[in-house]
């Protein structure tokens, strides 16, 4: 059976990749791994949840099912022999839940999919039931199909801001219960497809709990961002370059090569990094290196340093290329070939030391641009100059405020988002957070009355800042809907994290978002419809004619 995946923004000719592999690079075997693992993952929130209501031991199926489902995220991993031990220990840990409930005299209802409760594990098998399973959300309709695919990725992105807050030791235990949930119903053919949006608004909501969380896990392990100008030069010393959102990983590499004599640089959505307080006290933290995550091939040769992967984003190198051996991945993340930083063990440190050893033998990087980008405008800097960008709009000064959040990607057409940019009239500032920034953020675009045209509130899960910016303005301003403030979202997407922003936007009651470069090949269009009709999502058409409507 050929593979079928649609899930993010390049899904090939705007309907789905097919056939060997996929247009990010990843193989047919992998991508039906993972539909079998996230099938696998659905029974185990079965017996998790039956679990917890009698209370019973369900081990760490918490951790395990949230870092599942991050691990299917598009660019993250990519790695066959990873989901083949994945597919195995979903096995053995659902095992063990219906051991433990068959001990304790708890009947259970098994389900008809027989595949959510198949347990075979060997490798071979493994890979052959994979190639059974249809890639395609599984549903009686192509309405309910689109809606559970938006329910799931969305559940995706929602699973990968709980982990990076469990990694800083902050949970919200209705979080895990939430997902596992959603898991369970997604397999429920009686739901409606007024059921079904339900859910998809329901998974807003908890995107938005679950954004919260993370920024208190990140402002209260590292302190609130501060406006920064982050260097995008270089030093003399060899470097170690960091990419992806976990600032755990951030935080313990900069700890174990503190006073080695090796720099440690930022890349892609590692940037907000240095906005916070903590990391700055490391004198051997350089900056930023490159731009968005597509670019990585050329960036990553003229480093001369080690890369390491903390999450997503990972564009498979050619075999000619030069720092394919200098690929280091940890946590969510995999590649075939490249070394992989374990896990932390029994509250110790992750080991980064064959990085560090690796590094001292390299070159420093090469320079390939100077100069300085400036960000750090997360809600607690925004507060702080609340008074002066209040009055900017009471006079006038600002006209609109433009949140261009979200993703980046390699196709020439995201070409649009730094046009739009540069086209904006004078008086409107963008509001961005996200991979989305590299295409316009480091355009001289002046400031209005000493406020920067472009304000970086961070990562992609730092679009919570802007929707908190935002309900604050409501607030002094006296407004009934958050609608009425001079606010307009033109969000650029790519993969499942920019869903869960895009649902708990919509559940947070905005409205009118423009959404591009292309709207989303999972959605049927009669769910096209229902977000048009009732949410007013739009997709992009000119620079010239988006400005005109979005600004006036």
């Amino acid at each position: 059976m050929s593979m079928f995946c649609y899930q993010c923004q390049e899904a090939a000719k705007g309907t789905g990749c097919t056939g060997s592999k996929g247009v990010c690079g990843v193989s047919d075997e992998v991508i039906h791994l993972q539909d079998l693992f996230v099938h696998l993952l659905k029974g185990l929130s079965y017996f998790t949840l039956e679990a917890k209501k009698n209370g019973i031991d369900y081990g760490n199926a918490n951790v395990f099912i949230t870092e599942g489902l991050f691990t299917t995220i598009t660019n993250a991993n990519f790695s066959k022999d990873v989901f083949v031990q994945k597919v195995r220990d979903a096995i053995s840990l659902r095992e063990t839940i219906k051991a433990n409930l068959k001990k304790a005299g708890v009947q259970v209802d098994l389900t008809s999919k027989e595949y959510l409760t198949w347990n075979e594990q060997s490798d071979e098998k493994i890979l052959a039931k994979a190639f059974t399973i249809d890639s395609k959300i599984d549903a009686p309709n192509e309405d309910i199909r689109s809606l559970r695919a938006l329910t799931l990725y969305g559940l995706k992105g929602l699973a990968a801001y709980v982990l990076h807050a469990h990694n800083l030791n902050f949970e919200d235990k209705s979080l895990y219960t939430f997902i596992q949930e959603v898991l369970v119903k997604l397999t429920d053919d009686t739901l409606t497809v007024a059921d079904n949006i339900n859910l998809v608004m329901e998974t807003g909501k908890f995107g938005v709990t679950a954004m919260a969380l993370l920024d208190k896990a990140n402002t209260t392990s590292y302190g609130n961002p501060e406006i920064t100008k982050v260097n995008i030069g270089v030093g003399t010393k060899p470097g170690i370059l960091i990419s992806g959102h976990d600032l755990k990983d951030m935080e313990e590499l900069l700890a174990q090569t503190d006073g080695t004599g090796v720099d440690v640089y930022t890349h892609s959505e590692m940037l907000p990094a240095n906005y916070y307080p903590e990391f700055k006290k490391y004198k051997h933290f350089v900056g930023n290196y490159g731009g968005s995550w597509w670019s990585q091939k050329e960036e990553f040769t003229t480093f001369n340093g080690p890369i390491l992967f903390t999450t997503n984003c990972i564009v498979p190198p050619t075999s000619t290329a030069t720092y394919k051996d200098r690929v280091f991945t940890t946590g969510a993340s995999g590649y075939p070939g490249s070394k992989h930083i374990p896990e932390r063990v029994a509250g110790k440190q992750k080991d980064f030391s064959e990085i560090i050893e690796l590094a001292k033998k390299c070159q420093a990087p090469i320079e390939i641009e100077k100069g300085e980008i400036i960000g750090g405008f997360a809600h607690a800097q925004v507060f702080a100059l609340a008074d002066k960008v209040v009055e900017a709009v009471k006079s006038g000064a600002i006209r609109k405020f433009i949140v261009m959040a979200g993703c980046d990607g390699r196709m020439k057409g995201r070409e649009y988002y730094t046009d739009f940019a540069q086209k904006l009239p004078k008086d409107t500032v963008i509001l961005t957070a996200g991979c989305a920034k590299f295409r316009y953020n480091k355009l001289q675009l002046g400031d209005i009355n000493g406020i920067p045209r472009i304000l970086d509130a961070g990562q992609c899960n730092d679009s919570y800042s802007l929707a908190v910016i935002a309900l604050k303005l409501k607030e002094v301003f006296q407004l009934n809907d958050i609608n009425e403030l001079p606010i307009a979202y033109n969000i650029a997407w790519y993969e499942q994290k920019a869903v869960i922003v895009l649902l708990a936007l919509l559940h947070l009651g905005v409205k009118n978002i423009h959404l591009g470069p292309t709207l989303p090949a999972f959605l049927s269009p009669n769910v096209a419809k229902v977000l048009v009709d009732t949410f007013g999502i739009a997709g992009i058409t000119t620079v010239d004619e988006d400005i005109k409507l979005l600004v006036g």
